[in-house]
């Protein structure tokens, strides 16, 4: 009979009904790890949102300067504080990570912290420009602190774990893709999709989905896409959508923008692209890169960040230099052109990019913990 799961006790600022890849993340952890006959309680900031097994919601307040985002008292709900539990596990360094903090040290847990995001990125979201470099150091001062009281740091690739070792965090650093549910993101018939959407053309299309952010860098797409024969199509929202519409009409440009999009549809999105445009240079992961291949998508994204090494280059995709928006183009075109060899690939690779082989890694070093 094999050893019983650990009980892991999860604290998170970020989570339903927020959309994001933090989110994504910790509640599919949660759902299978809680699938395998573990538990994983999660603690979230309260929101317009009706909890699960296991969910237990912490006080909160709305973050003034990001709408959707709520700022989370740190407190340990009685539900979890009394609980049997073997590992603590926060996904985020502010409000509720660092009431994990507290319960593993007062109850002597291991504690595990996951870097999922860079927060150095967001201070222009709080702050004039003129003080976002006090801000920035400000926040790597704080990941730093946060992370060196971990007895072990998980970030979702290579290159995020050498920031993490760029930022001076002493405490040990893993890789650990966060992986991809690929029973969900398939090769699906988007015939639907399209027609739902208007999106019967013949012409390409080359699109992107997710937040839309200013550091995502989103306006590089509008100008490498500008006089090339395609339609480019962008899911999702953000506070930078009212400026890349009104760019994209400066532009000479077929756009279309969807909006926010379910889930359940993002595999009909995926699966009708000809190409998935990605220019973040600021991804720890780029989650939805891989979504896309599993679903025999390739990738046209920037090499930087955690996309250098996401997008294998000339495998399940192209890369192009930050900023040089010629070499954007070129991507784009030759992903396209390129495009059945590249999907061959990707598809090739979905169980390596697997959520399931994502948690047998969790378990072991969850376990090597104990």
């Amino acid at each position: 009979m094999s050893e019983p799961l650990p009980t892991v006790a999860a604290f998170t600022d970020s989570y339903l009904p927020t959309v994001n890849g933090v989110t994504y993340t910790v509640s599919t952890w949660h759902d299978r790890w809680q699938s395998r006959g573990g538990e994983m309680p999660i603690v979230y900031p309260r929101a317009d949102y009706d909890s699960g097994p296991s969910e237990y919601a912490a006080r909160s307040l709305p973050f003034p300067f990001y709408d959707g985002y709520r700022m989370a008292l740190p407190t340990t709900p009685d539900e979890v504080l009394n609980g049997d539990v073997d590992v603590v596990h926060a996904h985020t360094p502010f409000g509720l990570g660092l009431a994990g903090l507290r319960f593993a040290s007062k109850h002597d847990h291991p504690f595990v912290a996951s870097y999922h995001t860079p927060t150095a990125e967001y201070a222009s979201y709080v702050v004039p420009d003129a003080a976002t470099g006090l801000v920035r150091s400000a926040s790597e001062r704080w990941e730093r602190w946060f992370l060196d009281h971990a007895d072990l740091v998980l970030t979702p690739s290579e290159r995020t774990r050498d920031h993490v070792w760029d930022l001076g965090v002493d405490a040990p650093v893993e890789p650990l893709p966060n992986g991809v549910d690929v029973e969900q993101f398939r090769p699906t018939d988007p015939t639907e999709f399209l027609a739902r959407h208007d999106l019967d053309g013949d012409r390409p299309l080359v699109g992107y989905t997710g937040r839309h952010g200013y550091e995502k860098c989103l306006p590089d797409l509008l100008a490498a896409a500008d006089g090339l024969d395609a339609t480019v199509v962008f899911g999702g929202d953000g506070p930078a959508r009212e400026e890349l519409e009104a760019e994209a009409r400066e532009r000479d440009v077929d756009v279309r923008f969807l909006g926010f999009l379910d889930r359940e549809e993002l595999a009909a999105f995926y699966s009708a692209l000809d190409a998935f445009a990605f220019p973040s240079p600021v991804e720890t992961e780029g989650l939805v890169a891989l979504e896309a291949n599993a679903c025999g998508t390739p990738v046209a994204g920037v090499n930087a960040g955690a996309l250098a090494e996401t997008i294998d280059d000339g495998e399940t995709g192209y890369h192009y230099e930050r900023g040089d928006v010629d070499g954007f183009r070129d991507a784009i075109e030759r992903t396209l052109d390129e495009r059945d060899r590249l999907t061959e690939n990707c598809l090739a690779r979905r169980d390596a990019i697997s959520v399931e082989r994502a948690i047998d890694q969790l378990e072991e070093l969850y376990r090597g913990l104990l």
